[in-house]
């Protein structure tokens, strides 16, 4: 007869893969405070977004010639999109801090930031975690970026990447391309993370294969979130909408966000093109038994001292 799962050891979590209201930060805000009560209102004791969800992935860069020199339609979107950037010390964040104190959640939120101690006038993709009391316990800023994400995000360093008790958990959380890089996964596994959070802009390419490798790895759950962005998405406000929409027949981003357990296997399949909350119960007593298995293994191989 199977043991009923200890409670003690049982995580209630959230995926909220939801679509920006792109580059407008407000708005943006105040659809993530809303989720982060949904997400309480079901039961989750932890709920995450994707990367770079407030004010929103910088989507136009690579349908505008975004590496023009002098462009002025770059200029423009920079200046648009460095204003919607999320500043923490002015309390931006402080709705959301407010409902994950008053509900008792603790959120991963994935931020443009415009850093006041950086002189403002530089973004950084950051990864916000706040506690279930409401204190904004660390902001790690993406510390390498890909592709044209490099002409509008400043590198950031190693400072924010530091793992949280949540229940029997240590969580951690990566921005993107940080998934890939294996130091960084290291400098977390090194803090006894046992549930990787990994965020992602939006992408079943990305979701599909390295969700289920990170947790082979690390022999832990590993939380995929993605974002959402569609045509449809692009406000009438956005100064190149039209050259965005020109041949924008489908999704920029598709979603894929995904959960996958210690030892590989599927908690939640990559869900595509839907926006909604996912939920799942995570049991740290698979974490201890996928660990206890690999270790096992290894002592069998290694020569006798």
């Amino acid at each position: 007869m199977i043991a009923a799962p200890d409670a003690r050891d049982i995580l209630k979590v959230g995926i909220a893969q939801i679509a920006p209201v792109w580059l407008d930060r407000a708005a943006t805000l105040e659809k993530v405070a809303s989720y982060v009560s949904d997400a309480a209102d079901a039961g989750c004791e932890l709920v995450a977004f994707g990367e770079g969800l407030v004010p929103g992935y910088p989507f136009w860069i690579e349908r505008t010639e975004g590496a023009r020199f002098n462009s002025s339609v770059q200029k423009r979107m920079f200046s648009h999109y460095l204003a919607e950037g999320v500043v923490a010390e002015r309390g931006d964040l402080d709705e959301i801090a407010r409902v994950c104190g008053q509900k008792s959640v603790a959120a991963y939120v994935g931020v443009m930031e415009r850093a006041p101690d950086r002189g403002g006038h530089s973004l950084y993709c950051s990864l916000v975690y706040i506690d279930r009391t409401g204190r904004l316990c660390a902001v790690h800023r993406k510390i390498q970026q890909t592709y044209e994400e490099r002409l509008v995000w400043a590198p950031g360093d190693g400072h924010g990447l530091v793992v949280h008790e949540r229940g029997a958990f240590r969580v951690g959380g990566l921005n993107c391309y940080e998934n890939w890089m294996p130091l960084v996964r290291s400098a977390l596994y090194a803090q006894g993370e046992d549930l990787h959070v990994a965020t992602w802009p939006g992408g079943v390419h990305n979701t599909r294969d390295l969700t289920r490798f990170i947790a082979l790895e690390s022999r832990s759950y590993v939380v995929s979130a993605s974002g959402l962005m569609r045509p449809a998405d692009i406000g009438a406000h956005i100064p190149v909408r039209d050259e965005l929409l020109r041949d924008a027949s489908e999704s920029f981003a598709n979603g894929g966000s995904a959960i996958a357990g210690p030892t590989g296997e599927w908690v939640i399949e990559p869900v595509l093109e839907e926006e909604r909350l996912l939920v799942a119960e995570l049991d740290h007593a698979r974490v201890r038994e996928s660990v206890t298995a690999s270790t096992s293994r290894e002592a069998r191989r290694s020569p006798s001292r």
